[in-house]
């Protein structure tokens, strides 16, 4: 095989972020790390590229492999290059996120690697520039939430408001007065009231409600401000 003269091999990397919603919180997905240094540390879901395959296949590979998760549509964050960010050798880190439904995906979820959900904003500390990665993501996620109805596509079949408001005050790690949220949400067009009501958390209960597909499919492309001042949060 021929190569480039004067020039240096160096690693590429792969790291899968994934953030679950379980109904209630945002969490995030971490392995313990299998490789020295940072034995037995926690970790995103990290491996190398290897020479028959591309990013994508890669992140799905590792993903896979280190989780038994497989199905989930990552998008590409950014490429984490400080020359010492890996203390054992030069390695660049093309990072990919997603944000899913964990109930979805609780039985392909493997222990090998002891993959374990933990609340975003309770998490242990990540190896590496690993921090970084994931704050990034959420910075990506946030910005995503405010100009699309993404986060609606993580409910189930029938919801509540009160579920929906978890869902992006724990995106957005911030409380939304209530009135003002749901005017905000109902001002979309996007719900349909059903009859019947959640009572699990009080005697008053809450409506149920569901997407309209129709309007959310047409709506996706305009879908702008949801989030007020949604740049404070960026």
């Amino acid at each position: 095989m021929r190569h480039y003269s004067g020039q240096r091999r160096m690693l590429l990397a792969v790291d899968c972020i994934i953030f679950g919603f379980d109904g209630k919180d945002i969490k995030l997905l971490l392995i313990q790390r299998g490789l020295k240094p940072e034995q037995n540390k926690w970790s995103l879901m990290g491996g190398f590229l290897q020479p028959d395959e591309t990013l994508d296949e890669s992140a799905n590979r590792i993903l896979k492999q280190l989780t038994g998760i497989e199905g989930v549509y990552m998008e590409q964050l950014h490429a984490f290059s400080n020359i010492n960010r890996d203390p054992i050798e030069r390695t660049v880190s093309v990072a990919y996120f997603a944000l899913i439904d964990i109930h979805q995906y609780e039985t392909q979820l493997n222990d090998e690697y002891h993959a374990e959900w933990f609340l975003l904003n309770k998490k242990t500390r990540l190896i590496f520039d690993h921090e970084d990665m994931v704050r990034l993501a959420q910075k990506q996620l946030r910005y995503k939430a405010a100009l699309h109805p993404i986060l609606f596509e993580l409910l189930p079949e029938k919801f509540t408001i009160p579920q929906l408001q978890d869902l992006y005050e724990g995106v957005y790690d911030a409380m939304f007065d209530k009135r003002n949220f749901t005017r905000k949400l109902m001002s979309t067009g996007l719900l349909i009231k059903m009859k019947g009501k959640d009572k699990s958390s009080s005697k008053k209960g809450a409506y149920y409600y569901k997407l309209d597909k129709k309007k959310y499919r047409i709506k996706q492309a305009s879908f702008l401000n949801f989030v007020s001042k949604a740049e404070k949060f960026l």
